[in-house]
């Protein structure tokens, strides 16, 4: 999945997220942790290569060997064995902050977080770059000019960098619709042809109910 041409996390192609579930306990947990390997990775000028070494032990990792992720998930599995087996199989594979992350999360038994953790700190880098999603629906995809257009537009308009998803939805005929969080602005033809449906029922509806008005006093009268 791209945004504005940049990749999201891999993990994102199938499992947008929009789509993962988790209670308020679970993400309250997974953002303190995002918060801590960001601010860290941060510290050292890498948070994209924290968040890239994340996405592949979700995508790459726990997708080809899901009894690794069980292992690791497991609860009546000692912390000193799970520890043991990441510094195997993680040690001059990974990053020594990314490992050590894991170890952390081991430590106070929240490896089972660590899929909530990906998307909080996907949420919190946005907001340390100042950066803000937009979905744009069109009817046909985007050309250049006019995606360079209306990031320009929602640049000035937010104050903020625009994340632009662009998705192709052919119902909506011609034009598209914005959405930033709860806001929407819909310039679609589906919509402009509804309205004016709506419009004229309204106005036949009127127009009956007028002569109705009318022929029930001639017959009062």
């Amino acid at each position: 999945m791209k945004v504005d041409g940049e990749a999201l996390p891999s993990y994102f192609d199938e499992t947008p997220p929009s789509a993962v579930l988790y209670d308020v306990e679970a993400r309250r947990v997974a953002r303190v942790y995002a918060e801590a390997l960001l601010t860290a990775a941060e510290k050292a000028g890498r948070s994209e290569e924290m968040l890239e070494e994340l996405d592949s032990l979700l995508t790459d990792v726990f997708r080809s060997q899901p009894d690794f992720e069980r292992f690791l998930t497991n609860p009546t599995i000692g912390r000193d064995r799970k520890r043991h087996t990441l510094e195997e199989v993680f040690k001059g594979r990974a990053s020594d902050l990314f490992l050590n992350f894991l170890i952390v999360l081991n430590a106070h038994d929240r490896l089972d977080v660590l899929r909530s953790i990906l998307i909080e700190s996907v949420a919190v880098l946005d907001e340390l770059r100042k950066r803000r999603h937009v979905v744009v629906r069109s009817a046909a995809p985007l050309a250049d000019d006019q995606r360079a257009r209306l990031l320009q537009q929602l640049r000035q308009v937010m104050q903020l960098e625009p994340k632009l998803l662009a998705i192709v939805d052919p119902e909506l005929i011609g034009g598209l619709t914005v959405r930033v969080g709860d806001w929407l602005y819909d310039a679609s033809v589906r919509t402009r042809l509804n309205t004016i449906r709506n419009q004229l029922f309204a106005s036949s509806s009127h127009e009956i109910q007028t002569r109705r008005d009318r022929f029930s006093s001639d017959q009062g009268n």
